[in-house]
């Protein structure tokens, strides 16, 4: 089972059933059965910076992905840690499916390129 937790700290409403419902169907077309992650939404203030801290670029972005386990093979028993993903809905506006996509699939070890972009087409 797919564990999401959803914090929504961005002072604008979201769909969350939505964005879980999205997240799980990302996961499950590429073969995540299992496993937990994050996703936060945040505002402007607290996009930029963590893109400053962790990027070193100072602006505002649409979507973050911190990835822990990715893909790779874990002891028996030991829950899969994929990460988290932090969304600004003032940046990315109506627009949030393709940004959550994009960074669940870094979550999964995708880097850019025409590999990731066929994926993101597919849940598009």
């Amino acid at each position: 089972m797919i564990e999401i937790e959803v914090d929504n700290r961005s002072g604008v409403d979201v769909d969350e059933a939505a964005v879980c419902d999205l997240t799980r169907r990302v996961l499950a077309g590429e073969g995540i059965g299992a496993g937990e992650l994050g996703i936060a939404f945040v505002g402007p203030e607290e996009s930029r910076a963590l893109k400053a801290e962790h990027l070193g670029i100072d602006e505002a972005t649409d979507a973050l992905a911190f990835p822990i386990d990715s893909r790779e093979a874990l002891p028996e028993g030991l829950p899969r840690q994929l990460g988290d993903v932090v969304v600004c809905p003032q940046v990315v506006g109506e627009e949030w499916r393709a940004p959550l996509v994009h960074a669940v699939l870094h979550l999964l070890g995708y880097e850019h390129g025409p590999e990731m972009e066929a994926q993101e087409a597919l849940y598009a």
